[in-house]
């Protein structure tokens, strides 16, 4: 499965957001009455307020900022290789976003290489490119999808490799971890706890930790897809 494609020339990632307020109640009136809209099918649907359902607000680029973006990449050959991973982070979401431009430069200078996350097609892909534009900065050509082919778009999802075609199929990349029989990324939070992390503990650290499992995990789940062993902790670097 996917011989064609060198590790080499995929850059895992994966986002953590929050959203721009920590309480529903410190939102603008229009705002409020935005988020009201936004997410009128999810209050119907389990039958809460707009304040209810504000928790959910950290995956809408509407209402959301990014606070840490990590990335991983392989480096070297069988007995010589090693994955390494580096993170941005803070409460400067454009800070974090012009760097992450500047290392998509790097990695996607000769247009060969690949940007993978789980589930990154529906999240984390759309989400940056949104708050990219949201933030007055230049979209980076790997998220600029306008006018490209099918086939020029330089994007890998993990989960949508694992549905082998069944379009209804969602799965966690906790779950997925534990069906291929890798260490799970949820041994101290969740993607639930981090807005508590960054608003209340402040800790922006053990966000930072959270989101490099994550990446770690997308890259060892592509490692069972291709039939290869799992990464060892001595091959990991953090840079």
């Amino acid at each position: 499965m996917l011989s064609h494609i060198p590790m080499e020339r995929i850059l895992f990632l994966d986002i953590e957001t929050v959203p721009v307020t920590y309480r529903f109640e410190d939102l603008d009136s229009h705002a409020k009455n935005l988020w009201s809209l936004k997410s009128r099918w999810v209050q119907e649907r389990e039958d809460k307020t707009p304040e209810e359902v504000y928790e959910r607000a950290g995956i809408y680029a509407e209402f959301a900022k990014v606070v840490c973006v990590s990335l991983g990449y392989f480096h070297g050959h069988k007995q010589d290789r090693t994955f390494r991973i580096t993170s941005l982070f803070g409460e400067e979401e454009s800070g974090i976003l012009m760097g992450l431009s500047a290392l998509f430069k790097k990695f996607f200078k000769d247009g060969n290489a690949l940007l993978c996350a789980h589930n990154g097609k529906e999240f984390d892909f759309p989400f940056l490119a949104r708050r990219f534009v949201i933030n007055g900065l230049p979209l980076p050509e790997v998220l600029d999808l306008a006018g490209k082919k099918p086939w020029e778009v330089q994007h890998l999802d993990t989960m949508d490799l694992w549905k082998f075609g069944d379009y209804k199929h969602y799965t966690s990349i906790d779950l997925l971890s534990y069906a291929l029989a890798i260490p799970s990324p949820k041994d101290d939070i969740t993607g639930a706890d981090v807005a508590r992390v960054f608003y209340e503990e402040k800790d922006l650290e053990r966000i930072k930790s959270y989101c490099e499992k994550d990446v770690l995990a997308v890259a060892q789940v592509m490692l069972r897809f291709k039939g290869q062993a799992l990464l060892k902790e001595s091959e990991l670097i953090k840079i």
